[in-house]
């Protein structure tokens, strides 16, 4: 079975931002000794504008093809065709259930929502019955997400993040994101998280937490270990991000500095009709990723 990262390097090739037309307003930050990202978006280019799967983005074609390559017997253009209306209802109650537990903006953890398509696939025979190791599953989920959401480093994200480190900044990751987000790193700067320069404990993903963006839960888990590792305050960070509601008012809620990153159509969300964003103005605007190291 091929390694995670060659199925990101195998079906995402190289892709470009498209441009905005927004303005970049440079404002100097003062007082930030640690940055948090967002991952889709603004470190890594999203073919879909976010985490494929967990939007729903999805085609039959697509889980036809990630079944096969995954090793799954059966009919997988039938598997598919039904396989598509499977996930959404699945994505569904997993949400109803996040929220009867009491969670502002439940998520999604894939691999067992994956898990379950493919025993309900089972039951109607358009795919065989046999044992199902979780390596056959991870591979199956970032086989369809490949496809329905490919993604490419943005320009200038590593050596941003070679930038920062190179300064002494601690930096972390407060994304929605699955299992696979962290193994894009892996696979396109073959190095780990950690050798990149990000904190694991500053890194909180919405797959382990069961919440995604813009619940209000995220960004003090990352605040706690930010003080806790580093001395470093909220109120000390810097959040870079291309979502006005669930980057730039999240993070500002829970007391960041914030910074846009406009550079990419795809993925650029102002929000003006949410009334959480109406008045809304982040600390400054970037639209290439290396203008951060000119503002902090």
């Amino acid at each position: 079975m091929n390694r995670l990262e060659d199925i990101i390097l195998n079906n995402c090739g190289p892709l470009a931002p498209i441009m905005t037309g927004t303005n970049a307003r440079l404002n100097k930050l003062e007082g930030v000794k640690a940055v948090l990202f967002d991952v889709y978006g603004t470190l890594i280019i999203s073919g879909s504008g976010d985490v494929g799967t967990a939007t729903a983005i999805d085609t039959s074609e697509a889980l036809t093809q990630a079944l096969v390559v995954a090793g799954f017997q059966g009919d997988p253009e039938q598997a598919g065709l039904i396989g598509k209306d499977m996930m959404k209802a699945e994505i569904q109650a997993w949400h109803l259930a996040g929220r009867e537990a009491g969670a502002d903006y439940p998520e999604v953890e894939i691999t067992k929502v994956w898990s379950k398509i493919i025993e309900r696939l089972s039951q109607t025979e358009a795919i065989k019955k046999h044992e199902i190791a979780p390596d056959q599953i991870r591979r199956l989920g970032l086989e369809y997400e490949c496809r329905v959401n490919p993604v490419f480093p943005m320009p200038g994200s590593i050596e941003l993040l070679d930038g920062l480190k190179a300064r002494g900044f601690p930096m972390g990751i407060v994304s929605n994101a699955q299992y696979y987000t962290p193994i894009i790193f892996s696979a396109f700067f073959e190095r780990s998280l950690e050798a990149i320069g990000f904190d694991p404990e500053c890194c909180v993903w919405s797959f382990k937490e069961l919440k995604a963006k813009p619940s209000a839960d995220l960004f003090p888990k990352a605040g706690k270990f930010l003080e806790q590792n580093h001395g470093i305050k909220l109120s000390e960070t810097v959040y870079v991000g291309n979502d006005m509601l669930n980057d730039i008012y999240t993070a500002k809620e829970a007391g960041c500095q914030t910074v846009l990153f406009a550079g990419d159509k795809r993925s650029l969300r102002l929000r003006e009709d949410d009334e959480r964003c109406k008045d809304l103005q982040p600390d400054a605007v970037i639209t290439s990723l290396n203008q951060l190291l000119e503002i902090v």
